[in-house]
């Protein structure tokens, strides 16, 4: 029934920072869309996007208790993970964890971790 998945959304307390660490560290880039007269905000990636609640955003459809922080995921590198590091290390972001040795849902990972402006964890992966 189930076969990929289309956006994630990422609830903000900050979304100056929320977008600057997506944008600056991960290379993805800001999306303004909308209708009604409500601008929506969001960070695409290849085909994928993740929609960006700021503090106060009212959304007709919500999860039920939305907290900055709260997600843990994982992305999949378009590099090697060594050139991963070098450049979060040169964007001053703290790694947590790794490169790391995990098992990913389709093959082998080597992994790194860090957070990002809300606390999220966030773990950047190349398949070995």
């Amino acid at each position: 029934m189930i076969k990929d998945f289309d956006h994630v959304v990422l609830t903000t307390a900050d979304l100056d920072k929320c977008l600057d660490f997506y944008t600056r560290v991960l290379g993805m880039r800001v999306e303004r869309y909308g209708s009604r007269g409500a601008e929506r905000i969001a960070l695409r990636f290849g085909d994928r996007k993740f929609n960006v609640h700021p503090p106060g955003f009212k959304a007709s459809l919500i999860a039920d208790k939305p907290t900055p922080g709260s997600l843990d995921f994982c992305f999949l590198a378009d590099k090697p993970i060594a050139e991963v590091v070098a450049h979060l290390k040169a964007c001053n972001v703290t790694i947590i964890a790794g490169p790391d040795k995990r098992q990913g849902a389709r093959f082998d990972l080597r992994s790194v971790y860090m957070r990002d402006p809300d606390g999220n964890l966030v773990e950047i992966a190349e398949p070995f």
